[in-house]
């Protein structure tokens, strides 16, 4: 793919210019006003968020996903409506604390594992005040 046809100019200025360089002319005028809102432009809320009431941005702080490519201070679009299956990323709250974990459940136990060998997996005590607060739906990061 050369980038002078996938730009499809080839406008060289005035000198060297020929109807055939330009293949979509338009040579009746001005366009009809409403051409200008003919497509709309991508709204990011239309995209990344399903359920408006029970979505929510948090910043993470920390790096006990960076394994699953979610770094200190990247943003993740949380979902509250989903519910957690195995294999997720959640937000966690275990005592008062925020987690940002990846959820496992078996028969007799629950598993909050972070993607980072450096950090051991959290057993979710039968007694501990636990609740997942929301499923990680996107991450949002600056580059």
């Amino acid at each position: 793919m050369e980038v002078e046809n996938f730009l499809g100019s080839r406008y060289k200025g005035t000198r060297q210019f020929t109807q055939q360089d330009v293949p979509t002319a338009n040579a009746t005028g001005f366009g009809a006003a409403t051409d200008d809102y003919m497509e709309r432009g991508i709204d990011l809320n239309e995209q990344l968020i399903r359920n408006k009431p029970a979505t929510f941005f948090m910043k993470v702080r920390g790096d006990s996903m960076i394994n699953a490519g979610i770094y200190d201070g990247d943003i993740v679009i949380v979902d509250r409506s989903i519910k957690p299956v195995n294999g997720k990323i959640v937000i966690a709250v275990i005592d008062g604390e925020m987690l940002i974990r990846r959820f496992q459940k078996t028969l007799n136990r629950m598993l909050l594992i972070p993607d980072n060998h450096k950090l051991a997996a959290t057993n979710v005590s039968e007694f501990a005040d636990f609740k997942v607060w929301g499923v990680v739906v996107y991450l949002i990061r600056s580059v």
